[in-house]
């Protein structure tokens, strides 16, 4: 999940090239009616089902890109067979869901809550792995808007949720120092840098509760996502991973233990790219 442009698509590539590597089975299924074209093969395509351009075509509907794609998914919504239908029977395959770029789809639609609720049914294990675009992230406004639209989408689907930040190889070695910090973030730090620049006491006011609710409850944390390193992909992998618990005959993780790994692993990454 993410908004457009945020690299869903990369990640289901790199995604599929490293699991393959590893030996592991895995799938891609396109739930973007208005996709065009993909670097890796899909189990199930929902442009087989219906197509955005179809429907803006339509005379009788009259609908832009926009509206054409939120019709489109309610209608899958509606014909959820059609997906049974095409994921078969599925035992310990690791699935990728490549879903649409508009943001509403997660935050007030019901069409991607539903999906999920119907994916429960069918006993999936269902993570949200959310991405953001690090290159818009090293600003502290940008920063809290993303992680607005990241704690809106968890909210939404009531799912775990991994929460990414992508295309960390093309940022600089200056910006993946500065990037850091937005990580695991001091809200409170933030506060500071954000009211310094704003003039308006009413929204200082509004920066700071908004800071300070997201401080408080510690929802969102971001991992970084560099799909020119190995290692980078394998903590995002595992942390997926111990978060559906994939892989029924092995030994259950115990959650410290995890978050112990996931600081230091990310302290290595980190550690390794500035010294380069």
């Amino acid at each position: 999940m993410g908004p457009a442009g945020s690299g869903k698509s990369t990640y289901c590539s790199t995604m599929v090239q490293h699991c393959e590597a590893l030996g592991r089975a895995v799938q891609v299924v396109n739930l973007d009616p208005a996709a065009e074209l993909f670097s890796y093969p899909v189990m199930a395509d929902i442009r087989e089902l219906i197509e955005v351009d179809d429907v803006m075509e339509d005379e009788s509907l009259r609908f832009g890109p926009n509206g054409g794609l939120v019709f489109c998914m309610e209608y899958f919504a509606n014909n959820f067979n059609w997906l049974e239908e095409s994921l078969g029977h599925v035992e310990d395959d690791y699935i990728l869901f490549d879903c649409p770029g508009q943001i509403e789809l997660y935050t007030h639609l019901p069409v991607m809550k539903q999906l999920v609720e119907q994916l429960q049914q069918w006993e999936f294990r269902v993570c949200g792995v959310f991405l953001v675009d690090s290159q818009f992230m090293v600003e502290s406004f940008k920063f809290i808007s993303g992680i607005l639209a990241a704690l809106s989408a968890m909210i939404s689907l009531e799912i775990p949720q991994i929460n990414i930040m992508t295309k960390m190889d093309l940022l600089s070695k200056k910006a993946k120092k500065e990037i850091e910090k937005y990580l695991d973030p001091d809200m409170y730090s933030m506060i500071e840098d954000s009211t310094n620049v704003l003039k308006s006491k009413m929204f200082k006011k509004l920066t700071k509760s908004i800071c300070g609710l997201i401080d408080d409850y510690g929802m969102v944390r971001f991992l970084p996502f560099d799909r020119s390193d190995e290692e980078s992909i394998n903590i995002v992998l595992q942390h997926i991973d111990f978060t559906i618990q994939y892989g029924e005959d092995l030994e259950f993780k115990e959650p410290k233990e995890c978050e112990e790994d996931k600081s230091a692993l990310v302290d290595e990454y980190f550690q390794d790219h500035v010294d380069e």
